[in-house]
């Protein structure tokens, strides 16, 4: 369902298949990924979306949509899930970074009916591609967290990917339309970045979608 590129980039096969469309998901290996033009935003692991009509910085927030072309929506993750939406029926995209604050605010059902009533998106048509993030084996939680992600109040493990997956769902995206990478940025070292493992000496990766026409 992915395909890493020569230039250290993860496609999913079910955008790569949308005319005109470009995507991917940046590894520590993919320097130069994308080329500019891009759109923006301050990511403060909020729940709000913003509407993308140019290159550049729009504000403080944690997902963008746009149905313009010319330009790619780029977000940076070192552990969060980097998320991608397409609908090619209202040439409209999103962009979406998601920690775990973004995972209980629900921000990717957020983006999704910011589509819907921005581009008349109808969940059920969407592509959704879940990149690499960290994983059910390393992110690790304290009670405040567990218990925001329905756990009992002690240490657990939770896994984002699967919950942005299961919110996907609910919001009426088939499973079938969903494609996970299913790729740990903690375990991976020499693939991925990852600030749980590194630190302030993290690097971060581009996850960046855009319309050429």
């Amino acid at each position: 369902m992915f395909a890493l590129d020569p230039h250290g980039v993860y496609r999913a096969e079910a955008l790569s298949a949308i005319p005109g469309l470009i995507h991917g998901f940046g590894t520590r290996n993919s320097e130069g990924w994308p080329d500019p033009p891009t759109a923006t935003v301050r990511q403060v692991h909020s729940d709000r979306v913003v509407f993308a009509d140019k290159p550049g910085v729009h504000g403080e927030a944690d997902a963008l949509v746009t149905n313009l072309p010319g330009f790619a929506l780029a977000i940076r993750t070192a552990d969060c899930v980097p998320i991608m939406i397409a609908d090619p029926a209202h040439h409209a995209i999103a962009a979406v970074h998601v920690g775990w604050r973004g995972t209980v605010a629900e921000i990717l059902p957020k983006a999704l009916a910011d589509m819907s009533k921005r581009y008349d998106t109808v969940p059920a048509d969407v592509l959704v591609a879940i990149g690499p993030a960290i994983g059910l084996c390393c992110f690790e939680v304290g009670p405040e967290v567990a218990v925001q992600f329905g756990q009992p109040a002690k240490k657990t493990h939770v896994d984002l990917v699967d919950a942005n997956r299961q919110q996907a769902m609910r919001a009426g995206v088939p499973g079938s339309r969903i494609s996970v990478l299913g790729r740990c940025t903690r375990c991976e070292t020499t693939l991925f970045h990852s600030y749980r493992r590194d630190k302030e000496q993290s690097g971060r990766m581009v996850t960046a979608i855009g319309w050429v026409r």
